[in-house]
């Protein structure tokens, strides 16, 4: 009756939902339809219309993702190592041959020199070549053999799991005839067991 104002009708879901849009919308602006957003987030991906662009921003993505994996890899961080690098056990086959000097390591130098030294035609080096080398053969199998006893001996200790200490000798091997500066992953422990500082990844 008396001074008793009308009642306001109640918004319904949609009008509050527009209204609260329209609140977070720029001034004098409408909210983006659902088609308007998709399309700048495709912008902001720089995403070429042309499928040969397209295709070739792709590939770009890609080698600059392996390119950032690599790095951090070779950084020491363990989430980017290949399969076959990973689990406790392999980590623990690398650190105990990267701590110990191997002379499984120099073959390939020693192999090259005896190669070159062959075109000598003169039979007391010829001769000598070959003694020296069937020598530095013999001791290479010695050392690597020795290294592997005491490596599964201790990788019992610290591994205790077998699944974990799976194809760690074959590992182990190849990782002692590749030339420490080239291994992969990186060495994380100098000779005698000093930890390595890691080099921060690029970028």
């Amino acid at each position: 009756m008396f001074g008793r104002k009308p009642a306001q009708p109640e918004e319904s879901p949609a009008q509050a939902e527009s209204e609260a849009l329209d609140a977070r919308s720029p001034k004098g602006r409408p909210t983006p339809s659902r088609k308007d957003a998709e399309a700048a987030r495709k912008s902001q991906l720089k995403i070429p219309k042309n499928p040969k662009d397209a295709r070739k921003a792709a590939r770009e993505r890609d080698r600059d993702e392996r390119a950032r994996k690599r790095a951090a890899m070779m950084a020491g961080d363990q989430r980017y190592l290949p399969a076959r690098d990973q689990g406790p056990g392999r980590a623990f086959a690398r650190d105990f041959v990267d701590s110990r000097f191997t002379i499984a390591e120099y073959f390939i130098f020693v192999a090259i020199g005896v190669l070159a030294l062959g075109f000598i035609r003169n039979q007391v080096i010829q001769s000598s070549v070959s003694i020296f080398f069937f020598a530095f053969t013999a001791l290479i199998a010695v050392d690597t053999v020795v290294l592997l006893v005491q490596l599964n001996r201790r990788a019992r200790q610290a591994v205790p799991d077998a699944k974990d200490r799976k194809g760690i000798t074959m590992y182990a091997l190849l990782r002692t005839i590749q030339i420490r500066r080239l291994r992969l992953p990186p060495p994380r422990v100098r000779r005698g067991g000093a930890p390595v500082t890691p080099k921060a990844p690029k970028g």
